[in-house]
């Protein structure tokens, strides 16, 4: 298992992020041979069962189920399938190293995948080589070869301790600290991508895990990512970690509302400053966080790594275009950038099925909505002509709206049950009539909200299902961000990484693309108008709130006309045009409403509710933080 030993990284600098709960969970066995690094979702044990079994029949393996009844049943899948997707990697990727250097191989595909780097000059210069030289250099060359990353997700706060019947679990078997103790004992030495916000039981359980730790030589065998809308995130959960002896090695920046599945805007921060902040403060954020962890280490008995460990900074959220692509990588410093929605479009990696790809390819700026769909009540990038939109209108016209609730992953609405329920169960739709039936107005109200809410944990493992023949008749449900609507045509993984470096362009010819960063403002603009008109009353608090946003758009605006005067931004008659209607529109917008995301968050990270089920305030306070 040599790459799985491997603490490099490849010389791409792209990833492709997690997305949904299954769109990402077989890419690696497709791109981590050839260098590029992917995340699975660990939030469906379920699919990850039903998708070990799929693989296993298709690569001719044994497979033992392992039931939901079976003892510490969500850790052993997670870990199965982690170690299943290893194992197939690795016998590609050695398959991979030891090709011939001929026409059409898998190596010299690797080779003609990556960036211009002097690796690449070094095998482009393999034809000219003395022969009494070429088997030198191709020895040279194969050990250059590096596979991409097997990471995976957990949303933090995704942690319910109750089973479908109601019952409470063993503490240790709630679903992120099952989750997280099975990434641990699968044989991948990877990273773990930790999103959503903080779950401090989910932490405390981490600095259990010996995986975690660096050994005398100072390597890790598991490694930390912190998913983080700004900088001030970043300071305290790195911190908080530090404290436990555990080190963060990458801070993945993502834009709040310029990406897709869930999004958790931020007061206006847009990602140009944040990620300004980072380039300044990355530094003596590190050094800071050493001194701690260095301290903890040594409390604990541990061996402290004599240099400073390694930290990456990458950032994804909306990217389109190799400029873009360029600017974050020499303007921001950043280590990689990831490319989500647009590989949506690149089904010989992603686990879309046909249908919800052909509906995807016409959708428009419309049928792309940041919904209140999530029954989190987090806003969620959804597309709206989907079959489980479809099937979601079907029940509420007959009567019967409301899911069956397979999974349970979103189970967390105590206001009608003595245990945590889904809002988008049929449960919850059947309690909310009976309970509410004595206040017509309060019920037709909250009743068009409730029928509202998509079963995202069993719909948006749909394409995945179909992909893998578990089943046919899933109705696929899709959250692609608004950078999607822009791509039009289906392309291959080798045009996809080509444009990404800009060798070619698979966006259709003429395409109006507006500037990544112009489209998320834009975006928070939208948003920021919604939410005044969506809320007329207004008090003292709510008001800060807008003016916070307002001025964080403002800084975010003048920003990206430093980036113009640097020369990093075309000055086109077109952006700056655009540029001005929208700071037109923040100005003319007066105070007032109170947002769909309560402000009045704790200041203090540590008021940040420990207990691990999931609400939509905790969801906010994480996020404010």
């Amino acid at each position: 298992m040599a790459h799985l030993l491997e603490t490099q990284r490849s010389e791409h600098h792209f990833h492709i992020p997690v997305m949904g709960t299954g769109f990402t969970n077989t890419t690696a066995l497709e791109v981590a041979p050839l260098g590029v690094s992917s995340v699975i979702a660990l939030a469906d044990d379920t699919l990850l069962e039903q998708s070990r079994a799929a693989l296993s029949k298709q690569f001719g393996l044994e497979y033992q189920p392992i039931g939901p009844k079976d003892d510490d049943f969500r850790a052993r899948r997670t870990q199965a399938f982690l170690d299943l997707i290893a194992d197939e990697v690795e016998r590609r990727f050695e398959q991979l190293r030891t090709s011939p250097f001929v026409p059409g191989s898998p190596i010299q595909r690797y080779f003609e995948l990556l960036p211009e780097t002097a690796t690449k000059a070094k095998w482009r210069s393999l034809s000219s080589v003395d022969p009494a030289d070429r088997s030198r250099v191709e020895t040279e060359l194969r050990a250059s070869v590096i596979a991409g990353h097997i990471e995976a997700n957990i949303m933090t706060k995704l942690d319910s301790g109750f089973t479908l019947a109601g019952e409470p679990k063993p503490p240790e078997q709630s679903d992120a600290l099952s989750s997280m103790r099975g990434f641990a004992t699968s044989k991948l030495r990877s990273t773990i991508v930790l999103s959503a916000g903080m779950n401090q039981r989910l932490f405390a359980y981490m600095a259990t895990l010996e995986a975690f730790y660096p050994n005398q030589a100072g390597v890790f065998e598991k490694k930390l990512c912190l998913k983080v809308s700004d900088f001030r995130s970043a300071d305290i959960q790195g911190m908080m970690l530090a404290k436990k002896g555990l080190w963060v090695s990458e801070y993945r920046i993502e834009s709040g509302l310029n990406c897709g599945g869930h999004a958790f805007p931020t007061d206006g921060q847009l990602m140009g400053p944040i990620l300004d902040e980072f380039l300044k403060n990355r530094k003596s954020l590190t050094e800071k966080l050493y001194a701690t962890f260095a301290a903890a280490l040594r409390a604990q008995g541990r061996p402290v790594p004599s240099e400073v460990p390694s930290v990456c900074v990458t950032v994804q959220g909306g990217v389109g275009t190799a400029l873009e692509h360029k600017l974050l990588l020499e303007r921001y410093k950043v280590d990689s950038v990831g490319w989500g929605s647009a590989f949506l479009f690149c089904p010989e990696v992603i686990s879309i099925d046909e249908v919800t790809l052909n509906q995807l390819l016409v959708a428009t700026r419309d049928e792309v909505q940041l919904s209140k769909a999530s029954p989190l009540g987090v806003p969620f990038w959804n597309l709206t002509t989907s079959k489980a939109e479809q099937a979601r209108k079907s029940r509420n016209e007959s009567g019967k709206s409301g899911s069956s609730c397979p999974r349970g992953i979103l189970a967390f609405d105590t206001e009608f049950s003595d245990y945590p329920i889904c809002t988008a169960s049929r449960r919850y739709h059947l309690l909310l009539k009976d309970k509410v039936k004595d206040a017509p107005v309060e019920l037709a109200r909250r009743q068009e909200a409730a029928e509202g809410k998509a079963c995202l944990c069993g719909d948006l493992a749909g394409s995945a299902q179909i992909r893998l023949g578990i089943d046919p008749e899933a109705t696929p449900l899709i959250c692609p961000g608004p950078n999607s609507v822009y791509f039009r045509r289906v392309a291959s993984f080798d045009e996809m990484v080509g444009h990404i470096y800009g060798r070619n362009d698979v966006l259709p010819e003429g395409t109006e693309r507006p500037h990544f960063f112009l489209n998320e403002l834009e975006i928070y603009v939208e948003y920021l108008e919604r939410e005044i008109g969506d809320n007329p009353a207004t008090t003292n608090v709510r008001l800060k709130w807008v003016e916070r946003y307002k001025a964080g758009l403002a800084k975010g605006i003048e920003h990206i006309r430093e980036l113009i005067s640097e020369g990093w931004i075309q000055e086109s008659q077109s952006f700056i045009q655009t540029l001005g209607s929208l700071e037109a529109r923040l100005l003319s917008m007066g105070q007032a409403p109170k947002p769909m995301h309560p402000p009045s968050f704790p200041s203090d990270a540590n008021a940040v509710d420990s207990q691990p089920a999931l609400s939509p305030l905790h969801i906010r306070k994480a996020q404010a933080t």
